[in-house]
């Protein structure tokens, strides 16, 4: 569950608006989303959602647009924050562009698990990034599991830092994964997730690095048929509001949207889980070639510039990151 106190951290802000007499009464909301209908997420969402309208009793419903088809997720982050999209589903690491907070958890390898990155953001890890989104104009409402991120691509597998050298792989428009795939000697190339496909097809880049839903779902794993299990990210994702769009709603709707959200992370990890299992299983059938990593040592000493520059630029981070790694 997410634990931190969102009504602690803006409960000025919604008082002064309920007082005012600015809380709505009756919201439709918009919600964006990646992701196809049938994944884990948007099963989710769509169970927030339900939820939230029932507990309103009608008085606030949404519809969830998916695939994407509000825009691009850097521009729907900063839709969010503007208010013009009111909730979404994100993964931390596009929001570290602007959200230094969120940067923290898009570290490679800060997390050693997919369970212990729960018992840490649903504590007091969650806590400190929540509060560096909603000073940026979003709302948490529910961390999501988007399990560890690894490389594929359609030239070789990936055993050592050595194997990424000359590969061009597409990362996420961020800073840190630019500079995890350089500290490889690799070709790091920004793009947007839907022109990855065809990007590797036509040879613009050799790969991509994510989730097995995510390399299966989109049939990444047709034109890029190595992948390699380094694991060497674990990106929590968010379901959030925009802070302009919480602040129209009275206390007792927060607390619905807080205990919705929380509904919909439990139930989008048990999905998560499940379909991660089908999904390895739908690529090997597919002719995939997958190799687990025996030794990420190697991986993990590489990584060091990447974290010195983090710390150089974050100084006032360094706090959050010696909180993660030195969790027992």
């Amino acid at each position: 569950m997410l634990h931190f106190n969102l009504r602690t951290t803006v409960t000025s802000i919604a008082l002064a608006g309920a007082v005012a007499g600015t809380a709505a009464n009756a919201a439709e909301l918009r919600g964006w989303n990646i992701h196809v209908e049938d994944y884990p997420v948007s099963i989710a969402m769509e169970s927030f959602m339900a939820e939230v309208a029932e507990k309103t009793g009608g008085e606030v419903t949404g519809q969830i647009y998916h695939n994407g088809v509000l825009g691009s997720q850097p521009d729907a982050i900063e839709q969010i924050r503007l208010g013009v999209i009111d909730f979404g589903e994100f993964s931390l690491g596009p929001m570290g562009q602007s959200i230094p907070e969120t940067n923290v958890v898009s570290l490679p390898f800060i997390f050693p698990s997919i369970p212990k990155m729960y018992e840490l953001m649903d504590g007091e890890v969650g806590e400190a990034i929540g509060a560096g989104m909603i000073e940026k104009g979003i709302v948490p409402l529910g961390w999501y599991d988007a399990g560890a991120r690894s490389f594929y691509n359609s030239v070789r597998p990936i055993n050592t830092p050595a194997d990424v050298e000359g590969l061009k792989v597409r990362v996420m428009s961020n800073d840190l994964f630019v500079g995890m795939v350089e500290s490889m000697s690799g070709n790091a190339t920004p793009m947007a997730f839907g022109e990855v496909y065809q990007s590797i097809k036509t040879g613009v880049v050799d790969g991509a690095e994510n989730n097995p839903p995510s390399y299966e779902s989109t049939n990444h794993f047709e034109v890029a048929q190595y992948y390699s299990l380094t694991e060497h990210l674990i990106i929590p994702e968010c379901l959030c509001m925009s802070l302009k769009t919480w602040e129209k709603m009275t206390p007792e709707q927060q607390e619905i949207l807080k205990a919705a959200g929380q509904a919909s992370a439990e139930l989008q990890r048990e999905l998560w889980q499940a379909r991660e299992a089908a999904s390895m299983e739908i690529v090997q059938a597919g002719g995939t070639t997958v190799n687990t990593i025996a030794d990420k040592a190697p991986f993990q000493e590489a990584m060091a510039p990447v974290y010195e520059q983090f710390l150089a630029d974050n100084p006032d981070l360094s706090d959050l990151v010696n909180l993660i790694r030195n969790a027992e």
